[in-house]
């Protein structure tokens, strides 16, 4: 399957859903069987879920016209970009959210601009405490409950995330067990 097929899938799961959590309607779409373990279709995944979650939560958000947009830029981000270039794909999707929601530009002198820049070095830092390897389901869940919490206390926007675990690990064989901060333990 492509990736602009499986966009085209993504897009029709995240349409359905009608939660403000970014973390837990990101979960949902990854249980189809069109999201691998790993892949460059979370690149639109993320993006995509915080999006709708950030419309959810009342942040109207023109969600047609912005995926519309998201998924060319997706389509632009090569996968492996965490092992590859030193930026998680995940946090370049939920900030590409970010800019899409704010209208920012790379001529943008605007505090979202700005505002944006603060989000993803945040998303990476966290990131690079807990490390590799890959693993596009701990990234996902970083940089949306990081931009869920940035929307939160920069806009007033609450998106919702409620505690959870990971419900991929026994598919990942990268998973880094008790070393990862979402890992269910009742799955040891």
């Amino acid at each position: 399957m492509t990736n602009t097929e499986k966009f085209s899938l993504i897009r029709e799961a995240v349409l359905k859903e009608t939660s403000n959590d970014p973390v837990e309607i990101a979960k949902n779409v990854m249980k189809n069987a069109f999201v691998s373990i790993h892949g460059p279709e979370h690149h639109f995944l993320d993006g995509a879920a915080f999006i709708v979650a950030y419309n959810n939560a009342g942040g109207n958000a023109d969600v047609d016209k912005y995926l519309d947009e998201l998924e060319k830029r997706a389509a632009q981000m090569p996968g492996a970009m965490c092992g590859y270039w030193g930026v998680c794909g995940a946090v370049a999707s939920v900030g590409a959210a970010l800019a899409i929601i704010h209208g920012t530009g790379p001529l943008s002198t605007d505090e979202f601009y700005k505002d944006n820049m603060k989000y993803t070095s945040s998303a990476i830092s966290a990131m690079s405490i807990t490390g590799g390897a890959r693993c596009c389901k701990r990234h996902a869940f970083t940089a949306l409950s990081l931009g869920a919490e940035f929307v939160k206390k920069n806009y007033g926007i609450n998106m919702n995330v409620k505690p959870f675990r990971c419900e991929f690990s026994q598919f990942n064989q990268q998973c880094k067990k008790s070393d990862c901060p979402y890992f269910n333990k009742s799955d040891v």
